[in-house]
């Protein structure tokens, strides 16, 4: 379900001493909602939208968005949990954050070498 992100590495570089979040957002391509949405679920697994609302102080549309992005970049899991008057609702599960890491790890690997490539290939031209 993941997609490729649209990397923004070289903000990371500008930052002599990034955060975890920061690592986070230029790698997988997020906003800063969005990797503070992934990280307040890492300790509230099995959350709705609007469960979150309070810890996170967002709106619901703004939870619902960062929750679409996390998922399409396979940082959530959810599940449809039907309700007792019909219906239903999302709850959402943060990816472990050891998998997470090596997500990480393994994209910042690739963009290592797609630069090692570069200057390995350059012939002065």
């Amino acid at each position: 379900m993941a997609t490729d992100p649209e990397h923004r590495l070289g903000e990371l570089m500008e930052s002599s001493n990034p955060t975890f979040g920061t690592v986070m957002s230029c790698v997988f391509g997020i906003e800063p909602h969005e990797t503070r949405t992934y990280l307040a679920l890492v300790d509230r697994p099995g959350s709705t939208v609007d469960e979150l609302e309070g810890p996170l102080e967002c709106d619901r549309s703004t939870i619902n968005r960062a929750m679409a992005t996390l998922y399409e970049r396979g940082l959530v899991r959810r599940n449809r949990r039907l309700l007792d008057g019909g219906g239903y609702v999302y709850q959402y599960t943060a990816v472990a954050l050891p998998e997470v890491k090596a997500m990480l790890h393994e994209a910042l690997d690739t963009w290592t070498a797609t630069v090692h490539d570069v200057i390995d290939d350059f012939d002065g031209e």
